[in-house]
This record gives C-alpha cells, structure tokens and sequence, in this order.
C-alpha cells in the first residue's frame, strides 16, 4: 500500500495495488511551501532580533550530545527560537509535520502530528533554530537560522536567515535562489547567482585528511582545525556571499547541511554525494540526512573535489 495525496481536496487518502481509495486516513489542509515560507518569514525576523540583541551577553548551556565541539554547542537561543517558532505552527498549521533540532528538549514536539517525513505532499517543516551555535557563543556574525519544508524525494523550500549580517535567501524548488534584506519581503528580494571571490574551500567536520590532498590550488579551510574563537571563518554559507567556492562534508543533515546544498544547487552550484552520484531522495536517507556531498561553484572545482575525495 502506498499513501498519495488527493491534491483537489487536500486529503490523505489509502490506496491499494489496484489504485482504488480504501479509506481516508486524515482530512487537514496542506498549506503550500510559499504559505509556509510567508507565515514564519515575520516571527523569524523577530526571532532574528532577539538573536542578535542576546548574543553579546549570552553564556553557553551544559553541552548536549555530540561527536564534536560544533554539534555539542546549545544556547538559551537554540531553546527559545524553535519554541517560539513550534508555538507559530501550532498556533497557525495544527496538522504539520514538523521537525526541529532541540526537538529531544522541547514541551511541544508531543503536540505535533508528526515528526517524520511525510509521503508525497504532506509536507515536513525542519528547523535549525541557531545553525552554527558555537559561531554565535564566541560573537561571530556567520550563524544562521535555517528553515525548510520537505516533500517525500527533495527540499520544496527552504529559508536562511543571517542575523547577524541582516540579510536572509530563500528558495522555492526550481525557482532559485534569492537574497534580500532582513526587512524586506519576497517580491523585493534579488535573485543570487553564486560567484566565487575566493578560491577557498569548506571541509566539514571529519573531512581534514582532504587538506593535503588539494594541494596549493585551494585554501582549505578546515572547521575543525582553522576554527578560533577570536578569527571568524567562513561556514557553508560562505558559498552565499563568495567567500567559498566549494565545500565537502562528511553529512548533510536535513536542517542544515542538506538544505543548504539545495540552496546553492538551486542558485547554480554542482551538488553531488562524495562518489560523485547524484543526491538520492530524501525518503531513501536515513537518520534525517544525506551522506556525504560535495558542494562546487563550478565543473573544474567539482571535479578537483571529488578527486581528492577519491571519486
């Protein structure tokens, strides 16, 4: 059996090998990705404020579980932000699904209906309330907050907010990318065409052996290694702003990774898993996340890329 939306009534209907409805399982309406995108695009400019006003006077949280410094980072943010935006979906779309990062630590994840992907047309909401927690505890301007609305094969839409730099991007599947700042809605937003400044590249957690192997025509900026509290380095959405032209890294989880290398595949880039196979749908991942990709600004880098990475 297999669950298909009926798209002219927006129910989720049960259908058997013979394509005959045997029941319907749920009637709820399915707001689309733009009325999602344009619902939460003001509480998370106020959200943004909030960020930023805190920062200067924030302290970390006891660290949460992780393999790395970066995935233990919590802060009163993380926890504030994803509560206020649950409260919004709750409050605005009762029926969606929904999955945030602090979902483990948070009173509303019970309320939700779901927070799994969905099949095709019941879309998920992912957050990533502070992407890049430890960039946000030590002052930097680089983190982000990441939102975006999963169909059962790919990313429909997805949102990164700089509060920081006061300016957001956002993507609709197909459309491409576009850039705005903070204040401004959608139609007034520019569209983004990825244009390398530098020839630097990104390597994730876990991805360090690839520095030696890119020799000197890339500056390989090791998140692991390069990382100071006191000298900001670039995060993947770098890629954004020019500051990379290519990333590696080792997974890309929904929330984060995956959605950002949507972005910059929809603003032009070349997005491939780390073996140089196309990105396989969201339903065959596992664990909320794709395996490993590399992110390139041109053929040339993507090529030179998946080379060192033994493609």
């Amino acid at each position: 059996m297999q669950h298909l939306p009926c798209q002219m009534c927006e129910k989720v209907v049960l259908y058997n090998q013979t394509d005959r409805p045997l029941s319907t399982i749920r009637t709820m309406s399915t707001p689309s990705p733009r009325q999602i995108l344009e619902t939460l695009l003001p509480p998370l400019r106020a959200a943004a404020a909030y960020a930023r006003f805190i920062q200067p006077k924030i302290t970390a949280l006891p660290v949460k579980e992780g393999d790395n410094f970066f995935a233990q980072a919590l802060s009163d943010a993380d926890l504030s932000i994803q509560n206020f935006v649950e409260v919004v979906l709750l409050g605005t779309f009762p029926d969606i699904r929904f999955y945030g990062e602090e979902l483990d630590r948070s009173p509303n994840t019970k309320y939700f209906r779901s927070t799994e992907l969905g099949p095709p047309g019941d879309y998920l909401v992912t957050l990533d309330p502070i992407d890049g927690t430890k960039f946000y505890l030590d002052g930097h301007s680089n983190y982000q907050i990441l939102l975006g609305v999963l169909n059962a094969d790919e990313f429909e839409a997805a949102l990164a907010i700089s509060p920081g730099e006061n300016t957001y991007f956002y993507a609709f599947r197909g459309e491409g990318v576009f850039k705005g700042a903070l204040n401004v809605d959608f139609d007034q937003c520019t569209p983004l065409k990825i244009q390398p400044l530098k020839s630097a590249v990104l390597l994730g957690v876990g991805m360090s052996h690839l520095k030696s192997r890119l020799g000197d025509r890339y500056t390989a900026v090791d998140v692991e290694m390069d990382y100071s509290s006191d000298r900001q380095i670039p995060n993947i959405n770098g890629m954004f702003g020019g500051d990379l032209c290519g990333a590696a890294i080792r997974a890309g989880k929904f929330i984060d990774g995956a959605l950002l290398a949507f972005m910059a595949k929809e603003a032009g880039c070349i997005v491939t898993t780390s073996d140089g196979s196309p990105l396989p749908p969201l339903h065959a991942c596992e664990d909320y996340s794709r395996p490993g990709l590399i992110v390139a600004a041109s053929e040339a880098i993507h090529r030179d890329l998946l080379a060192a990475c033994g493609g």
